[in-house]
């Protein structure tokens, strides 16, 4: 009998000490749900952690480390509840977080995805990197949110205390129908990581689905607890993934255009990492750009020829915030 509505899913790799620190929260405020780990085959103590102090959370043990998109993919072959709650092994959860997303989806039948208020666990009066009030793009597929536009970050002064559409959710805490998780059949494997639930939401967003955040559900981040800024691999991974999510999701008028304009752009944040002296940053965004190349005839395939033009919020980011310094969504 399944009588919970709601599965709180926690993909796990190596996080013990993470799992010691924040499931207590999770395990405290989420009546309404059923908690899993989805561990993906961590070589700490984990396991253990998990079957001694946290008997009630259900354990599914993936068979590597695949990833967020994978790992997610394959524990969610195994979880029957109605919505998915996909959430960070460094996310501290508030009192009531659940009942404001289970509302909108009781009563909303339009909104296939939420995203809550995440804010920064260490600093907890600012909004945090990875998400803040919600998630857009610009025309050359550029993510920023409001509450954090590149490296600002704003104080959480109530600005963003409401119910809006946005473009995705981030992947820090991710609400989304289980019918439609399995309709647009999960994240994409080959992103590994990075930008995957972007793309989940275009895919969403083009077949008509909307996306919300709403303020009454607040989340606390760590951030970076798995691969942190200064690592070349998250540069490869970002500046890849990105261009396999444009050439799958732009429309046709402005696929060709816009892989170009990113390439150039490319190059010239690569040129920047070399005058700063990261040069594996440099060479990360070379490799990306190869493998990028690697899986271009694969990743058009992926198309499914219903792009929707009206993707995005403004039309260069990168020219509003360093030639027009706005720093704060609202410029």
């Amino acid at each position: 009998m399944k009588d919970k509505k709601i599965a709180v899913v926690i993909l796990n790799w190596n996080g013990a000490k993470l799992l010691e620190q924040f499931l207590p929260s999770v395990i405290s405020f989420s009546d309404e749900a059923q908690i899993y780990v989805a561990d993906n085959a961590s070589k700490d103590e984990s396991i253990a952690v998990l079957k001694t102090k946290f008997p009630s959370v259900k354990i599914i043990q993936n068979e590597a480390n695949y990833g967020f998109a994978k790992g997610y993919n394959e524990a969610l072959q195994h979880v029957e509840e109605d919505y998915y709650a996909l959430v960070n092994s460094d996310i501290e959860v508030t009192e009531n977080w659940l009942t404001p997303i289970l509302t909108i989806f009781e009563n909303q039948p339009e909104i296939g995805i939420i995203q809550p208020k995440i804010l920064d666990f260490k600093n907890k009066e600012y909004f945090e990197y990875a998400g803040a009030a919600g998630g857009f793009i610009d025309k050359y597929g550029y993510p920023y949110c409001r509450g954090r536009i590149f490296d600002t970050i704003e104080k959480d002064l109530h600005q963003y205390d409401d119910e809006k559409e946005i473009f995705w959710a981030s992947g820090a805490c991710f609400f989304i129908r289980k019918e439609i998780y399995r309709n647009l059949k999960g994240f994409d494997n080959d992103f590994f990581a990075h930008q995957e639930e972007i793309d989940l939401c275009w895919r969403a967003f083009n077949l008509g689905y909307k996306i919300k955040y709403t303020s009454k559900s607040v989340v606390y981040h760590v951030g970076g607890a798995t691969l942190n800024e200064g690592n070349p691999m998250k540069t490869f991974l970002n500046f890849r993934n990105s261009l396999l999510m444009l050439t799958k999701n732009l429309p046709k008028s402005k696929l060709i255009p816009i892989i170009f304009s990113r390439l150039v752009l490319d190059g010239i944040a690569g040129i920047q990492f070399i005058f700063k002296g990261k040069i594996q940053h440099f060479l990360a965004i070379i490799n990306a750009h190869f493998s990028f190349y690697a899986k271009i005839s694969k990743t058009l395939q992926k198309r499914n020829g219903k792009q929707n033009k009206n993707y995005y919020h403004t039309n260069s980011i990168v020219y509003k915030y360093f030639v027009k310094n706005g720093k704060i969504f609202e410029q």
